[in-house]
């Protein structure tokens, strides 16, 4: 169970300091695209997903509790939803979102507890 969605599992294999830019991202069922920004930030941890042409060259923004792993190695970050339940997670404006608390509010409310996985890790 996810109780912090903005924050990294201890499971995933979070590596202090690693730069997360460029990591491919692996949704359970296939590629999403690649990071283009991410944060550590304690209580507020997130990766920002280029979808590229997989949903027409929108970002995602996705909280650290969606993150299963990291494999440095092969530059992967692995989350537990869909490609389905991404595309269909609250429509992220870098520009309006990164910094807006009932954005923020709305995408952990989605991906956490009171959301459609009720905290379940899929």
């Amino acid at each position: 169970m996810t109780d912090n969605v903005w924050g990294y599992r201890e499971t995933s294999g979070r590596l202090e300091g690693l730069d997360l830019t460029g990591f491919k991202v692996e949704a359970v069922d296939g590629g999403i695209g690649k990071v283009d920004k991410h944060s550590d930030e304690a209580g507020s941890a997130y990766i920002v997903v280029d979808t590229g042409p997989w949903i027409f060259g929108k970002e995602v923004l996705l909280p650290a509790g969606t993150v299963s792993r990291i494999d440095a190695d092969e530059e992967k970050v692995y989350v537990d939803r869909t490609k389905e339940q991404i595309k269909n997670a609250p429509e992220f404006h870098r520009d309006k979102h990164l910094q807006d608390e009932a954005y923020r509010a709305e995408v952990g409310t989605y991906y956490g507890i009171g959301g459609p996985f009720g905290g379940r890790i899929i």
